[in-house]
């Protein structure tokens, strides 16, 4: 861009300068040091504009660089409706285009056999590529933006399935093993040997498997850790083949008769992603059971194939009351028939976290389910209705 300049007079330095400077903004890389792609572009589409007022001697001079001007502004002009963030893209995108719109009468207002009227036409001829190279910014700023939100949309799922995930099993393991420190503390002085080696293995048992889940919910953190765009690594599925293991582990941990009644069609009616969620309905709620309802006599757990294909799975506990995840303030609105406890308090104290009930409503109808919670004789019913394989 500078080399013809060293044959050319002198007035034949400006045109080409400003030439460069507007080309080297528009193909370099931003930001440059402590400058901005707003803050250069906007210097060059100043001393653009500066330019279009100046005569440089000889008439026709500029027409050389011209061209190259011109196309450097509409490329740089692209760039900074693209590129530039928040309100300045209004300024600097403003400024780049009025220098390429007017960058013709840097030879019509000079030019002897020229005047207002080829002006007017020239820049009127301009607004048209930089009225496109404004559209093509616009079209790739919103699919920049389209993909900014469904990077930010997959951290987000990836981050409420650790939240899950941690809530689920964590939570209730670590719930149990407070609890038998608990109940080892009271009947320390009554327990014989056998009693105690007893208790210390189920605690023992119940802090291995929340290292495991820990350790599962980690390894998920790093293998996702800078591809969350991509399908967030896959964490371990349960179904209503566990629930007799799980309700073992939880009869041997407390002094409620803890009944299943399990059909044996269930497990095939379910696809893996509602097999999953009816494990966590029935973990939430043997959880809360032990939380809320510590001294309920008898909790039931049944699960039966519907006439539609469906499945429907209830917990409920004899006396006392259950109450998934707390239900603490901002607890979802939806089929439950009796309003909820705004405050309820853990057995040591503890406020409930209030999410397990709106992270469960929300797992059961993403897989086209509907959950109920609410009174129940003497107790507490959590149940929910989850369709088949075939139903979306």
């Amino acid at each position: 861009m500078l080399l013809p300049a060293l044959v050319s007079p002198p007035g034949a330095w400006l045109p080409a300068v400003v030439a460069a400077l507007v080309l080297g903004v528009a193909i370099s890389g931003w930001p440059v040091g402590r400058v901005s792609l707003g803050r250069a572009a906007g210097g060059v589409a100043v001393l653009s504009l500066v330019a279009d007022t100046v005569s440089f001697g000889k008439a026709g001079l500029e027409l050389l660089w011209l061209p190259f001007e011109a196309v450097a502004l509409l490329v740089l002009l692209e760039r900074v409706v693209r590129h530039v963030p928040g309100a300045r893209v209004g300024l600097v995108g403003g400024l780049t285009g009025a220098a390429a719109v007017l960058l013709p009468l840097r030879f019509t207002l000079h030019a002897p056999q020229t005047g207002l009227r080829e002006s007017v036409f020239l820049a009127a001829l301009a607004f048209v590529p930089a009225a496109v190279a404004t559209g093509v910014g616009l079209y790739l700023r919103s699919l920049d933006r389209r993909r900014a939100d469904a990077v930010a949309l997959a951290r987000r799922e990836q981050r409420l399935e650790v939240a899950r995930d941690l809530h689920d099993f964590v939570a209730h393991e670590v719930t149990g093993i407070v609890l038998e420190a608990q109940a080892g503390q009271l009947d320390g002085e009554d327990g014989g040997p056998v009693e105690q080696r007893a208790l210390l293995q189920r605690i023992e048992q119940a802090g291995l498997r929340a290292l495991d889940s820990m350790d599962r919910t980690v390894a998920t953190l790093r293998e996702a850790d800078g591809r969350a765009w991509e399908e967030p690594p896959p964490t371990r599925l349960y179904g209503p083949a566990d629930l007799p293991e799980l309700l073992d582990r939880f009869g041997a941990m407390t002094a409620a008769e803890v009944t299943l009644s399990l059909e044996d069609e269930v497990a095939g009616a379910l696809s893996r992603e509602a097999g999953d969620t009816a494990y966590r309905v029935v973990l939430e709620a043997l959880t809360n059971v032990r939380r809320h309802a510590p001294r309920a006599g008898r909790v039931e757990v049944c699960a039966v194939r519907c006439a539609d294909g469906g499945v429907e799975l209830s917990v409920t506990d004899g006396v006392g009351l259950s109450v998934p995840g707390g239900a603490g303030p901002g607890v979802p609105t939806g089929p439950f028939p009796v309003a909820l406890p705004h405050a309820l308090q853990e057995p040591d104290g503890r406020p409930g976290g209030g999410t397990g009930l709106a992270g469960l409503a929300e797992r059961v109808s993403t897989v086209g389910g509907a959950l109920e919670v609410g009174p129940y004789g003497q107790g507490w019913r959590v149940s929910c209705r989850l369709p088949g394989p075939a139903v979306r």
